[in-house]
């Protein structure tokens, strides 16, 4: 069946735009074309990948978001012969949930044929409780049509809470068999890593694009070959991707 992979977290800056990102280069990877559409009326970061070929989408009218706007993207996606990836931003996570919630939405999708995954993110340091609270409001709230795929981020710090690390805490224990998979995105070393990760992902670049250039160093693309081949090894692990 063909999947509709929807990321979603209320708390900005936590890496919504690059699970998207990196779920359309894992599928291409494959072979597998995607529609990739961005609805962040805000920071359209997924939108700046242009070798992605990233939809936007208008829900604003006025200073307001139009939740009637997301009818559009149902239609892209009923049309669609391909995986659809949709990179959401926290100023609209609360529209977005609502309607598809209320519009039984995950069903719809169900009759036309379509698997619903829902990409949520937990990160470490002070965005922790409320990441993990997003969570538990998703898993709790939505069909039981959605998937859910749970990405940990360490970038602000280690996710644990009182020693516990997340497959540890009652939000995941609760709710555990809402999820098919947990992906980790690397711990990486600020100096070599991280700053070869980061200067890619400010530079709205595919890890092909940065490995095929010249100007970067040869470590530089070979730390970023590392961080590929780990992250689409967990994702290989995703049955459900």
């Amino acid at each position: 069946m063909k999947k509709i992979h929807i990321i979603l977290q209320g708390k900005g800056g936590v890496g919504k735009s690059l699970i998207a990102a990196t779920i359309a280069q894992y599928k291409a990877s494959k072979g597998q074309e995607t529609i990739c559409i961005d609805t962040d009326p805000v920071n359209a970061t997924f939108g700046g990948y242009k070798a992605l070929n990233v939809r936007r989408l208008n829900i604003i009218e006025g200073d307001e978001i139009n939740p009637r706007n997301f009818d559009a993207m149902v239609e892209v996606i009923a049309q669609s012969k391909n995986d659809v990836i949709i990179d959401n931003g926290a100023s609209s996570f609360v529209p977005m949930s609502h309607y598809l919630i209320s519009n039984q939405v995950p069903a719809l999708l169900a009759e036309m044929g379509f698997d619903l995954i829902i990409h949520t993110v937990v990160t470490g340091g002070q965005a922790l409780l409320d990441t993990i609270n997003g969570f538990a409001h998703l898993t709790s709230q939505f069909p039981k049509e959605a998937t859910f795929i749970v990405w940990l981020n360490p970038y602000w710090g280690p996710v644990e809470h009182e020693g516990k690390g997340f497959e540890a805490m009652k939000a995941y224990q609760s709710n555990k068999s809402k999820v098919a998979a947990i992906v980790k995105i690397p711990q990486l070393k600020a100096e070599t890593f991280g700053r070869d990760f980061s200067d890619m992902l400010q530079s709205r670049l595919t890890f092909d694009e940065a490995l095929a250039m010249d100007s970067l160093t040869i470590m530089s693309r070979q730390r970023l070959k590392l961080v590929k081949t780990e992250m689409f090894a967990q994702m290989d692990s995703a049955a459900v991707l």
